[in-house]
């Protein structure tokens, strides 16, 4: 029987506050812990010794956050209801020696992160940001959240082939920003400025990772406003999702029959294997150490993995009104149509037919319809967290998400409904 629904379009409001606040995974994070934090949540040090009471505990690693919440009478060996995503998304990030130009223009050297559809950064008002790292041995987060940055495109007169030969685009040459007029240009002159924004002192930055980040804020769009235009919504929509239903879960308390988590990692997008990114063992520690905290053995440890369910939420293909014939003739997902299951026999998604059946229950329960989703057999499939998940820590994992058009655009277009619907699954999974 399904419940009362946990979220509606207030949920995806807040949604679109979250996006335009969250311009790096590492902003993504904070925004995240704060909303934990408000749900009774707090930190924990991974250098310090933990306990194994109940409540909500997360821990923050650069761009990546896993919080989990301990029921009151939790046995060691319970098992975790965990949601899997990523906080990064395909941009442009900064080089090691930023300051750059040519002909009278101050330009910002970038490299190409991730697989970004290029022509959607081109004319494009810029903002930039990240994290500094200080002197001290500290961060702190900067984000210039103006027009500060532009990739202007080549005009007509000068392509003249460009609208029937199509865009061809070079990575090095033709996608460094400009953001000034100057005829010398030196080192120092970029951190110098986020110095400056940030308040801190002249030379205290001695190492950065910073991202452009379109400034043009999310909208909803269309007739009714049915449609949301945004940034990063592969994957913060996930992120954000997962924040609330964890939330949301854990106001259940001693009800709960499982540990509901949130993983959310950075470097999805080119390939995951980094301390933070789900190929890392970050997830792992955790998991262990939360067994561990609450008395546990290896035994133990090994009973709760065996138990242990994980949805990786990611975006997926909406069916493209322009482009029909690029996906599966029979498997059509739409927009505002629920989330949607992710197949695919080649694992390149990690989901299976009793993966299937834990999401249809959670479904079920949440009221909300779902739609599945299949590669056409002529285009390769992309993949996700799911199957590294489920290949590192030996879980059960199930591929999922939101259908969406212009993925990995600078700005990309989903339905108003399906955050909130995806929100309600979620919650339903956790609480079991």
């Amino acid at each position: 029987m399904s419940e009362p629904p946990r979220f509606d379009r207030g949920h995806t409001d807040d949604l679109m506050s979250f996006l335009a606040a969250s311009p790096t995974p590492y902003h993504a994070v904070a925004n995240a812990a704060e909303r934990l934090e408000k749900a009774g949540f707090r930190q924990v040090a991974e250098t310090d010794a933990w306990d194994g009471t109940a409540g909500g505990k997360y821990v923050l690693r650069g761009g990546a956050i896993v919080a989990w919440y301990v029921p009151e009478g939790a046995k060691a060996h319970t098992p975790f209801r965990i949601v899997g995503a990523h906080t990064d998304s395909p941009n442009l990030r900064v080089k090691p020696r930023p300051d750059s130009g040519a002909h009278g223009w101050r330009q910002v050297a970038v490299e190409i992160y991730g697989g970004p559809l290029l022509n959607s950064w081109l004319d494009r008002d810029l903002g930039l940001a990240g994290r500094l790292s200080l002197r001290d041995g500290t961060t702190r987060l900067v984000d210039v959240d103006r027009p500060l940055l532009r990739v202007p495109q080549l005009a007509i007169h000068l392509d003249r082939a460009v609208n029937s030969d199509g865009l061809k685009l070079d990575k090095q040459r033709h996608m460094q920003p400009v953001w000034g007029l100057s005829e010398d240009v030196r080192d120092g002159d970029l951190v110098a400025f986020l110095e400056e924004t940030a308040g801190l002192d002249e030379g205290s930055v001695t190492g950065w990772d910073l991202m452009v980040h379109p400034v043009e804020p999310p909208a909803y769009l269309g007739r009714d406003r049915e449609l949301v235009a945004g940034p990063r919504m592969d994957n913060l929509l996930s992120v954000h999702a997962g924040t609330a239903a964890l939330a949301a879960a854990a106001g259940r308390g001693p009800e709960l029959p499982y540990i509901p988590v949130l993983a959310a990692f950075d470097h999805e997008e080119n390939g995951s294997q980094s301390d933070t990114g789900a190929d890392g063992p970050l997830l792992g520690s955790v998991l262990e150490r939360s067994v561990f905290a609450r008395g546990g053995s290896l035994e133990d440890r090994a009973r709760a993995l065996a138990g242990t369910v994980c949805l990786s939420s990611d975006t997926g293909h909406a069916v493209h009104p322009n482009y029909a014939e690029r996906h599966d003739p029979t498997h059509h997902p739409r927009v505002d149509g629920g989330p949607i299951l992710k197949v695919n026999v080649n694992n390149r998604y990690a989901t299976d037919g009793s993966g299937r059946a834990v999401f249809a229950a959670a479904c079920e329960k949440a009221g909300v319809p779902f739609q599945t989703f299949v590669s056409n057999n002529a285009m390769p499939c992309g993949t996700t967290i799911g199957p590294i998940t489920a290949a590192r820590h030996g879980i059960r994992t199930v591929d999922i998400g939101v259908a969406i058009l212009s993925m990995h655009s600078a700005r990309e277009l989903c339905g108003a409904k399906d955050p909130f619907l995806l929100a309600n699954a979620l919650t339903a999974f956790l609480e079991g």
